[in-house]
């Protein structure tokens, strides 16, 4: 299978997928602890981007700095 660009968008509903909210209810500079983002589902969605998207990024590099405008770069994101 060829794994398809990740973008902004498909990040924030994942996230927003795993924490039981709506994608707009997700800020891009809001700390996903605060909306109960745990190591658990940072693995989960980890494992999910690679599987779907090819993503190299480690865990640590996420749970570092856990806020969408973060992860965006790190995840290879286009616009």
């Amino acid at each position: 299978m060829d794994a398809t660009a990740i973008t902004l968008e498909k990040i924030r509903a994942d996230v927003a997928d795993v924490l039981g909210e709506e994608p707009a209810d997700i800020p891009d500079d809001e700390n996903l602890v605060d909306y109960g983002l745990d190591s658990v589902r940072i693995m989960t969605l980890l494992e999910r981007w690679r599987r779907d998207h090819g993503v190299e990024v480690g865990f640590v590099d996420l749970a570092e700095k856990p806020a969408l405008e973060e992860w965006a770069p790190l995840l290879g994101a286009r616009a």
